[in-house]
């Protein structure tokens, strides 16, 4: 019979072992483990759930969610993907396009362009309305003509000194305000392509594009081009146990089994002593297990319910926002289900 430690074990660790994974199912019904309450309480949680930033530059967040199931980690890294809305390239009107590149394919290019533009501030565009309003819609024009260089030497042969505006870029990308937007965005932030430096065409002399694209609001849901992050992924704590010393020639070889930085070896009384320094670092590429003097020396586990959770923004919006506006949609999708259930029980 299990005793109550090691079913706390089996309830709280994932543990690798050399031919696959233990530990890894989970129950729908409380009490199915003798002493181990699983049953959901609400001041447990609260005491046990915490979110911890470790890192945040730039574009890329990182941080632990601690104490919830995997289907709530999932339902965020899905809200994540496909359900905070952005501001992306709907409609492309080609005045004139003589590039070597066709329409369809340029307004395909033009609709993966990340717009740095707050999608809270716009409403959803209805699909009756062919043009547009200003709390819908985002106009920006593209307006570019390749002509020759008067200054470049005769003998040169680089385009770059031969050509003007051979490369078209989405610095090039005009924002055109629509009715009262001017207020709505400070002159040192209006709308924008996040990257003035994404090559869209290279043309030649006599050759231009000359387009109007309207940016509307959307979720990854409908299309890819709305999803806000770049990647969106977590991954379940690794932890490594040591389960006996291990010294000497080794230590050294229990180091190169694991991901730099997760084992240090130290000089203890003269001798090489291994030990864990940091198990988050750990891949679990379980190369332990091709050793035999080593892989029963040590135990490698996940924690069920601690996820690192990684997030890098594709610049619409920073990672930390994104993160907040994905726990508002969960919210809200928990609201009406509760809604739902109020109306079923009224009928």
């Amino acid at each position: 019979m299990a005793t109550p430690g090691s079913v706390q074990l089996i309830r709280e660790r994932v543990v690798l072992g050399e031919f696959g994974l233990r530990n890894v199912h989970t129950t729908d019904f409380p009490g199915n483990y003798m002493g181990y309450d699983d049953t959901w309480n609400q001041g447990r949680f609260e005491k046990n759930f915490r979110i911890d930033i470790v890192k945040m530059e730039d574009d890329i967040l990182e941080f632990d969610m601690v104490g919830i199931d995997a289907s709530i980690a999932n339902a965020f890294r899905r809200i994540l993907l496909s359900e905070v809305p952005t501001v992306a390239v709907e409609k492309v009107y080609v005045y004139n396009n003589t590039s070597i590149i066709q329409d369809e394919i340029l307004a395909h290019r033009l609709g993966l362009i990340p717009i740095r533009a707050d999608p809270r501030l716009f409403e959803y565009r209805s699909a009756d309305d062919a043009e547009g309003t200003e709390i819908d819609t985002l106009q920006f024009e593209l307006n570019v003509k390749c002509t020759r260089n008067p200054r470049a030497s005769k003998d040169c042969s680089d385009p770059n000194e031969l050509y003007l505006n051979h490369k078209v870029y989405t610095g090039h990308m005009k924002w055109l305000p629509q009715g009262n937007q001017v207020d709505l965005f400070p002159e040192t932030d209006p709308p924008r392509p996040v990257h003035k430096d994404i090559l869209i065409a290279q043309l030649r002399p006599g050759q231009e594009i000359n387009v109007i694209m309207h940016c509307v609001k959307g979720i990854g849901k409908d299309h890819a081009k709305f999803s806000p992050v770049a990647t969106a992924s977590y991954r379940l704590l690794p932890e490594v146990t040591l389960l006996s010393s291990i010294e000497g020639e080794l230590a050294d070889k229990l180091q190169g089994c694991f991901s730099p930085g997760v084992i240090s070896v130290d000089e203890v009384n003269g001798k090489r002593v291994a030990r864990v320094e940091n198990a988050r670092m750990d891949t679990c590429s379980r190369e332990i297990f091709r050793h035999d003097d080593l892989k029963n020396l040590v135990r490698m586990a996940r924690v069920r319910d601690h996820y690192i959770f990684s997030v890098e923004s594709t610049g619409i919006l920073p990672p930390d926002i994104l993160v907040s506006e994905a726990i508002k949609v969960l919210m809200g999708k928990c609201r009406r289900f509760l809604d739902e259930l109020d109306a079923t029980q009224m009928d």
